[in-house]
């Protein structure tokens, strides 16, 4: 019988709170999940679940269509790596591909900056109603991020609005994920083994899939539970906290039923420089640029960039290999 693991369970309501001593006490029970296993659940009266069931039908809508359709908006014609992503598009090891279909969006930027490759207007397909859905939840959940960002910065011991300033205009991006259901596919993941590039994940699955790797080189399940996002950590905050966190790798299996998934994976400005804010210990990991680092990672797992690399056409600045981050911490078993 395969056991399954309880993640931490984190109540934010509090940061709602104008009380700084509600608000530390979310920090601390935060700062101890992300400590202790880097994977948690998130519940608070901040979300709205209403907009989740409006995303989903708007979402199934969509990949309904023909592919024909849906690559009139392909993710390489865009200009902020955003847009349909078709099954086999991204691969994190290998030649092996992740066996989903997505569609990306971007934070809709209308300024003027261009030297940004990950900023720009989102490529929207031409349904009004999808962008109207898409853009409430990925709005929503923003705000909740917001808080969570002031949230860790507590944790960390630096002041409350330490990341106000770095996250304006953010390339956090919404993917909407569909995993089709092909019972003729043997020994394929959904999506391979990895960590996550930004600071933090907040995502909502509508089925079983995720697991997460222990200590012990196995993969645990990760069960749903109902009215609540699971939160993890990626490589930006390991590197912002010093190693106290650790970006946990994880992967989705082929399961036995049609899955979506809805990561918003929040991160800091293009240009903001990520390094160690925590002062106690000498720095274990060197600076780099957030939005570099996040373009870098996501130019080696999609076949539009990698093709763009092997070209010449495009040449990445101080990138590391994928899976640099991250070592696995344990998950306690729970009875």
């Amino acid at each position: 019988m395969q056991t399954h693991y309880v993640l931490p369970l984190v109540d934010i309501s509090k940061l709602q709170s104008s009380a700084l001593s509600d608000r530390l006490e979310v920090a601390a029970a935060l700062d101890k999940a992300c400590k202790e296993v880097g994977f948690l659940y998130l519940k608070g009266e901040q979300f709205n679940f209403e907009y989740v069931q409006d995303l989903i039908q708007v979402t199934k809508a969509y990949f309904e269509q023909d592919l024909a359709l849906k690559m009139q908006r392909y993710i390489g014609l865009s200009k902020n790596h955003s847009g349909y992503v078709p099954i086999g598009e991204e691969q994190f090891s290998g030649q092996s591909y992740d066996l989903k279909e997505a569609f990306d969006v971007n934070y809709d930027y209308q300024g003027a900056k261009s030297d940004c490759p990950l900023l720009g207007p989102t490529l929207w397909p031409d349904d009004a109603q999808f962008k109207r859905t898409v853009s409430q939840y990925y709005q929503h959940l923003r705000g909740i991020s917001q808080q969570i960002f002031q949230c860790f910065a507590l944790a960390l011991g630096v002041n409350e609005d330490f990341f106000d300033a770095k996250i304006t205009d953010a390339p956090s991006q919404l993917r909407l994920i569909h995993y089709p259901y092909n019972p003729e596919v043997k020994d394929a993941e959904g999506i391979g083994a990895h960590t996550d590039y930004e600071c933090f994940t907040l995502l909502l699955p509508t089925a079983p899939g995720l697991q997460v790797l222990n200590k012990q080189g196995e993969w645990i399940d990760i069960p749903l539970i109902e009215n609540t996002l699971v939160m993890n950590i990626g490589d930006m905050m390991e590197i912002l906290s010093n190693g106290k966190y650790l970006a946990t790798k994880h992967r989705v299996k082929k399961v036995c039923e049609e899955r979506y998934s809805f990561p918003l994976f929040c991160a800091c400005n293009y240009d903001t420089v990520i390094e160690p804010i925590v002062e106690t210990d000498a720095p274990r990991y060197s600076a780099v640029i957030g939005g570099e680092h996040l373009f870098n990672q996501t130019a080696q797992t999609f076949q539009y960039l990698r093709q763009r690399i092997a070209s010449g056409e495009l040449i990445l600045k101080n990138a590391v290999p994928l899976s640099s981050f991250g070592l696995g911490e344990i998950l306690e078993e729970t009875a």
